[in-house]
């Protein structure tokens, strides 16, 4: 692990004073050219242990998803997936033509082969001896299922790379539909009643909240504790209180949601993402975008 700049330059400064052939190398101004040196000379040290670190976390990842019969392989060939290419054939040792696991890419431009790459997102668990491969595409920057006739196609070439005997289910849900109670105590200086920003005209809080989802993991664990953190963070809240967390998920045989569920502290999405709303008072239905189930008080 990469050592910090001031320990690389302490370490050094140590060793010349040490050093008796150099003892004239003696001043504590900062700024004197010596010192200087010493410290250019431990910012390279410092950018080459760090360099050695990303490379080594390069070789050890590449090493996980090559790795036959474990979940990030199976990840691995769901990202590589193309939809509308066939995959290559090669002969085995008994000469004979058989499917390989990779795609015949002859003819197409990176940017036709790049295009037929619909699975954004993956992430593969292991439960009750079977994997749970769940995926998402990207429409206009927003997380979304598959269509019905891409995931025919996906499970089809699932079933063309996956180790004989292993039991899988694909899961193109839907997001999970994320609903916070939250009331927030805010400072009247900086936010007006309904969370408005007074000098911007924004919402800080919806946008943090927003923020805070985007970066979470796909498939990722919410943590409400780490979003309370995020939200103490937005200029003009004092208090970020949550007083009820439910989430509601696809139910994988009827394919409509389940009854909400409360968040007692951490949770993983079903479908590997949330969807953040409220349900509106008048229909009883979920409202995506709708935060009306966060209040602001003095």
């Amino acid at each position: 692990m990469a050592r910090t700049i001031n320990v690389i330059q302490q370490e050094m400064l140590t060793r010349i004073t040490a050093d008796e052939n150099l003892a004239g190398l003696n001043t504590t101004s900062k700024t004197a050219i010596w010192r200087l040196m010493v410290f250019v000379v431990a910012f390279s040290i410092w950018v080459l242990e760090n360099l050695f670190d990303t490379h080594k976390k390069e070789v050890n990842d590449i090493i996980e998803a090559k790795m036959p019969h474990r979940p990030s392989w199976y990840r691995t060939k769901a990202l590589a997936f193309q939809y509308g290419f066939d995959l290559l054939t090669a002969r085995n040792e008994f000469g004979l033509l058989e499917d390989t696991d990779k795609f015949d890419n002859t003819g197409y431009t990176p940017e036709q082969i790049e295009a037929s790459k619909v699975i954004k997102y993956a992430a593969v668990t292991k439960s009750g001896g079977q994997l749970f491969i769940k995926i998402a595409t990207e429409t206009a920057g927003v997380l979304a299922p598959i269509a019905p006739e891409v995931k025919t196609a996906f499970v089809a070439y699932m079933d063309d790379v996956a180790d004989c005997g292993v039991k899988y289910l694909v899961v193109n849900h839907l997001p999970d539909r994320l609903i916070l109670g939250m009331q927030i105590y805010r400072n009247p200086l900086v936010l007006k009643e309904f969370g408005m920003d007074i000098r911007t005209a924004k919402y800080p809080v919806e946008d943090a909240i927003k923020a805070y989802m985007k970066q979470l993991p796909f498939n990722g664990e919410l943590v409400l504790a780490h979003l309370v953190d995020k939200l103490q963070q937005v200029e003009g809240v004092v208090i970020t209180h949550i007083y009820n967390a439910t989430f509601q998920a696809i139910d994988i045989s009827t394919g409509l949601y389940n009854a909400p569920e409360l968040i007692d502290v951490k949770t993983v999405p079903v479908a590997g993402y949330f969807d953040v709303g409220s349900i509106n008072e008048s229909t009883g239905e979920f409202e995506s975008g709708n935060f009306s189930s966060v209040s602001y008080v003095v």
